[in-house]
């Protein structure tokens, strides 16, 4: 209900919309943009065609995409816990994490999710796979796990707000960071770095991991095969160590003791 009445309230400026939505498709266009000139100047990165780049980039803009579209207004918590505004909705018979989420509900998101899909969809198109019905099942799989990784990431950093109230760039470095970090090949980052996203905050999961699978590639050193297949439980996981997060940082908020 929270979130109809903003889509309500956004609908009602139509022209004011679609320019609104355009604009969000076009500036997170330029990230890919970046891959194209690249692109323009060198054959490969890292052993990785262009195409199979964008794969990697639409599966991990797709569902950062949704995740943010959902789940982005949990970035405000910060300010929410030092003015105070938090207890309007603890006041309310409702879910305090879904209607912080839908508050301000910004449907100019959906530029995000567009520009991802885009490029993925394009990517399918140009890709040299051999597609079997595991590989078919397992790219939906990939941008809904992904998706609902990324969101119990921006509910963990939420989290951690209720105590650390101006962390909030600290927390974007986890998702807005791992978003970028995810349209490029594993193979091009160091090694260390491949395993912390593998077995410590396992973004890696999100596109990398099942994106290397469809796209034929080993996976990383150190990683076996078989966690292609992990998303959907890493995802729940993730959902129960958010979940946990959030309930501790519940407990711990004392308003603005005014």
């Amino acid at each position: 209900m929270v979130a109809g009445m903003w889509v309500r309230s956004t609908m009602t400026y139509r022209t004011s919309f679609a320019l609104t939505l355009v604009t969000s498709f076009t500036v997170t266009f330029f990230d890919f943009v970046v891959i194209l000139l690249m692109f323009g100047q060198v054959e490969g990165l890292g052993g990785f065609s262009f195409a199979e780049v964008a794969f990697l980039y639409g599966t991990a803009g797709t569902a950062f995409g949704i995740a943010d579209l959902t789940m982005g207004s949990l970035q405000r918590m910060g300010k929410r816990v030092r003015d105070g505004s938090l207890d309007m909705f603890l006041m309310r018979p409702a879910p305090v994490l879904a209607q912080v989420a839908a508050d301000k509900f910004a449907l100019r998101r959906l530029g995000r999710v567009a520009q991802g899909l885009f490029v993925l969809v394009w990517s399918l198109l140009i890709l040299d796979v051999e597609w079997t019905v595991v590989k078919v099942l397992l790219l939906p799989m990939t941008v809904v796990c992904g998706a609902v990784i990324f969101a119990a990431v921006m509910v963990a950093g939420a989290s951690v707000l209720f105590w650390a109230q101006d962390a909030a760039e600290v927390t974007s470095s986890f998702t807005y960071g791992g978003n970028t970090l995810l349209q490029y090949p594993p193979v091009i980052f160091a090694q260390d770095l491949v395993r912390g996203v593998v077995f410590v905050v396992p973004l890696a999961f999100v596109s990398w991991l099942p994106a290397l699978y469809i796209l034929g590639r080993e996976a990383p050193a150190g990683v076996p095969d078989w966690l292609a297949f992990g998303s959907p439980l890493v995802a729940a996981a993730c959902c129960g160590l958010a979940g946990l997060a959030w309930r501790a940082g519940l407990r711990s908020y004392r308003s603005t003791g005014s």
